[in-house]
Formats: C-alpha cells, sequence, structure tokens
C-alpha cells in the first residue's frame, strides 16, 4: 500500500473499480480546486468516490469560488463543514491596472487587437483569453496571419505535450503570447507576464479575477485590458458590483477599422412574428372521405372473377383431350 495517493477523479475513480486501490481505508481526502471540477463536468467521478469510502473522514476542501454547486455537493456529501476564507471573493489585485474598450464585434475586436500589438512595444509577453475553444482556434488564425509564429494557442483539446511545449515556449519567451481559454485562468504560475487581454468578457464574474491574476505577480506591475462588446456589458457591471470597482475606459482608437462583419455566435436570432400554424381538419390528413370514383370494391382483377383454366402437367396430354372432345 501507499500513504498518500494522488491523481484525477476520473483516473482513481477507475482503479477503484478494477480493485486495483481501496477507497474504505482512506482516513483523509483532500480535493483541490473543488469549484473548477464541478465546472469541468467531474461530478460523476467525485460522487462515486464518495460514495466508495467511508463515511467517517476527514475532508479538506480547496475552492476559488463558493458556487451553488459547491455549496450543494458540501450539504449532501459532507457533515457539519467549516468554512475558512483566506481572502474575499472578487477581490482585486492592486498593481494590476485595469482597462477596457468598447468594441462592436468579434472582427473589429481583432483590429483593435492588432493595432495594439503593433504599436505597444512593451507587450513582450501576453495573456489573450477568449470564452471557448472555437474562438480560441478562430482568434489564432487570424493573429497567426498577422504576426506569423509570435503566437500559439492551448486549450483542452489540445494534447498534454502540445500544451506542455507550448507553456514552455511561452515562459522563455521564445514567442510573444499565447491565446487560450479559461484552461489557464488559474493554477499555473509564468513568470513576467506583462499584459493580460479579455478578448472577450467571462461569464462568470469570479474568472475574471483569475484571469488577470496571471499578470501582476511577484511584487511586479501588470496590466490587464478587456474588450467589451455591447452584449457584454452587463457581465462587467457585474465584475464591477463583485470587485467593488469600476474599470477604467479607454476611447477607442479613430485608425482602427470597424468591421461590420458578424461570427456565427453574434447573429441575431430572428423570430417570426404570427407564424401560420397549419390547420388539421377532423380526421387527420391521411383519413379524409374517398371520392365517388374511389369508393368502387376490388374484386381483384380478372383471375379472381372467372377460375382460370387449370392444366396438369403433362400439357399435350390435355390438349389431346380436348381435341377430342370438340370433334364428338
Amino acid at each position: 500500500g501507499c500513504d498518500i495517493l494522488v491523481g484525477t477523479p476520473g483516473r482513481i475513480m477507475d482503479l477503484a473499480i478494477d480493485n486495483a486501490i481501496s477507497l474504505r481505508e482512506v482516513q483523509k481526502l483532500i480535493i483541490d480546486e473543488f469549484d473548477e471540477m464541478l465546472n469541468l463536468g467531474f461530478r460523476p467521478q467525485l460522487t462515486h468516490i464518495f460514495e466508495m469510502m467511508r463515511e467517517k473522514r476527514q475532508n479538506i476542501l480547496f475552492s476559488a469560488t463558493m458556487t451553488e454547486a459547491v455549496d450543494e455537493m458540501l450539504e449532501q456529501y459532507f457533515a457539519g463543514p467549516i468554512e475558512i476564507s483566506l481572502a474575499k471573493s472578487g477581490t482585486p489585485l492592486e498593481k494590476i491596472e485595469q482597462t477596457a474598450y468598447k468594441v462592436e464585434n468579434f472582427n473589429t475586436k481583432i483590429n483593435l487587437l492588432e493595432h495594439l500589438l503593433k504599436n505597444n512595444e512593451d507587450m513582450s509577453k501576453v495573456l489573450i483569453f477568449a470564452n471557448n475553444k472555437k474562438h480560441s482556434d478562430l482568434l489564432f488564425t487570424k493573429i497567426n496571419e498577422l504576426f506569423p509564429e509570435e503566437f500559439d494557442v492551448i486549450h483542452s483539446n489540445k494534447s498534454q505535450n502540445y500544451r506542455l511545449k507550448a507553456m514552455k515556449r511561452f515562459e522563455n519567451e521564445e514567442i510573444r503570447g499565447l491565446i487560450t481559454t479559461d484552461v489557464m485562468a488559474r493554477g499555473l504560475d509564468i513568470s513576467n507576464i506583462t499584459h493580460v487581454i479579455n478578448f472577450e468578457t467571462p461569464e462568470v464574474q469570479e474568472q475574471y479575477i483569475h484571469r488577470i491574476g496571471r499578470t501582476g505577480r511577484a511584487d511586479k506591475d501588470g496590466k490587464a485590458i478587456t474588450f467589451v462588446s455591447k452584449k457584454e456589458e452587463t457581465l462587467i457591471l457585474d465584475i464591477e458590483l463583485l470587485m467593488d470597482k469600476e474599470l477604467r475606459y479607454i476611447d477607442f482608437p479613430s485608425e482602427v477599422k470597424i468591421n461590420p462583419k458578424k461570427i456565427a455566435s453574434e447573429e441575431d436570432v430572428i423570430l417570426m412574428k404570427n407564424p401560420a400554424h397549419a390547420k388539421l381538419f377532423d380526421g387527420g390528413g391521411a383519413f379524409h372521405e374517398k371520392k365517388d370514383k374511389n369508393k368502387k370494391e376490388n374484386w381483384g382483377g380478372p383471375s379472381k372473377r372467372k377460375e382460370p383454366k387449370k392444366f396438369g402437367a403433362n400439357r399435350a396430354q390435355q390438349k389431346a383431350i380436348s381435341k377430342s372432345k370438340r370433334k364428338k
């Protein structure tokens, strides 16, 4: 046996099911990033692990945010948990300068990002956040055309080996920037990040704090820039309420071209006004009254109305018999 076992929920559950390990003997359970595990869909694995353990044990959970999902799990599987808060949720880092731009849409954000990267030499180590894998790939495709070999992209669809290589290149400043999703928003310590750019505003307010926390580390100053579309303005208000701090908006540069073309996710859903409904008559369309010409009974054709002639196996013999009958 072993004294300490470290693993992911899915792998530990598999080992327990295969009887490679016995969770009934566990005395202390420690789970890090509990809220993020629930966000990533590990709830079924965690519940199975809890059920395979004995009830009397010590539990230590670390969670950056106390969400409804976290509270629900605590109530269901833990007896009398005690909450210890080390920092107020939503506390902004004082060494980070937070600014924002109001931007028309996704494609215009690309134009603004190009402008900032070309005109700010101090943007030497930039971490750019998009809200999902599809948008991060789309952004990388556009940025790689404008700044070849200067950026890379990582998200959960990239292999572990690919992600490690990309992060190493970013850490060693072999590339200027990294485009990613919230997979890098917490738990990773990459030094000397000069700027964090929220290309899209995070939908969870606390996630904003984790994103911008990648800069301004080790007593160094950092800068966080957020691009805000009209649809994202309500999200920013929620973030400001959480932090009890307002973002400073910078005027949109006049030299940056506004691209009116929207991507698929930005297209408005068109709802039909007073849509016509097909009226079905009683009995249903397939059971209407037959026309008069179709009311005739089907007797099965001539072969059914008149008994067909029967011939035996010896056809020549039957013909001879018929011929003799006619002569008589």
